[in-house]
């Protein structure tokens, strides 16, 4: 308020027509006509703890906005016909509409179960398989990234050619010591592409390399570059079901408020028929 007093000090005096002024609603800040826009109408819209120069500016793309959309409408009601302004029939049906959806939605906000279990997204993702095929390819893998040096470089090939089960411990405590930068997340599947951020590798034909190379080792004058494959999936397979469950758990929930909405639907028109509360006459 303080800021709109700021301005209308400054920017705003009275004009003429005062006798249509409703003293009221405070000062006016524009006219088009016989409709004013006031300082109380605008009082509740101003950002709040705005400096007075930026409520300033504000005030004005606000009155300016406000003034020009008059003047359409106003020329809109001279150059139609009342048919064309006639807009009962469809404030109604909107009306209607935003009765209807929030009605459904505090519906479903008391009543729809979003417990799903992991039995239930996998029955789907198997009974809907084709319907997760990938975009690109992705990967399975743990990467490397060490100073150029040999001593080091003979240390984790060794410890990359160590089974599964006992690598692991010894790789990360070693990445922690020697490694400018590494990836053991062998559960998480990435895209090709992002790896290929990370680590130089050079890819003519990205799905024949990933279906030929387990393990990769790329040196430059700096840095060595570890990569072990553990898993690959190439663009247009089936998405692996760890990648889908968030997409499947929104996808089964959607289904129930569907079926929620539904529900309510048929059990008011059976009850409505049962009441005698409704008559459906079909001429032949």
């Amino acid at each position: 308020m303080k800021n709109i007093l700021y301005i209308l000090l400054l920017f705003f005096a009275l004009g003429s027509c005062r006798s249509r002024i409703d003293n009221d609603k405070g000062t006016p800040l524009a006219r088009v006509g016989d409709d004013y826009l006031y300082e109380k109408d605008i009082a509740s819209l101003l950002p709040e703890n705005m400096p007075p120069q930026d409520s300033l500016i504000w005030v004005r793309n606000y009155v300016n906005n406000w003034v020009s959309t008059k003047l359409i409408i106003e020329k809109a009601r001279q150059n139609l016909k009342p048919d064309q302004l006639d807009f009962k029939e469809q404030l109604e049906k909107y009306k209607n509409s935003l009765i209807t959806y929030a009605y459904q939605t505090e519906i479903i906000k008391q009543k729809l179960d979003t417990v799903v279990t992991d039995e239930e997204i996998e029955k789907y993702y198997v009974e809907h398989k084709r319907d997760f095929v990938l975009l690109r390819n992705i990967v399975r893998v743990m990467y490397v990234v060490i100073e150029n040096d040999k001593k080091v470089e003979k240390k984790f090939l060794k410890l990359f050619s160590l089974p599964d089960s006992v690598m692991m411990d010894s790789l990360e405590y070693n990445c922690e010591l020697y490694a400018k930068d590494y990836f053991l997340d062998t559960a998480t599947w990435i895209p090709f592409d992002d790896l290929l951020k990370s680590i130089p590798i050079e890819v003519y034909n990205k799905e024949l390399f990933l279906e030929n190379n387990r393990f990769i080792n790329i040196k430059d004058k700096s840095n060595i570059y570890l990569v072990k494959f553990i898993d690959f999936k190439i663009k247009n397979d089936i998405s692996p079901l760890i990648l889908e469950k968030n997409n499947i758990r929104n996808i089964l929930i959607n289904k129930r408020k569907v079926d929620l909405v539904k529900e309510l639907r048929d059990k008011l028109y059976q009850n409505a028929i049962r009441n005698d509360e409704i008559e459906i006459y079909i001429y032949e």
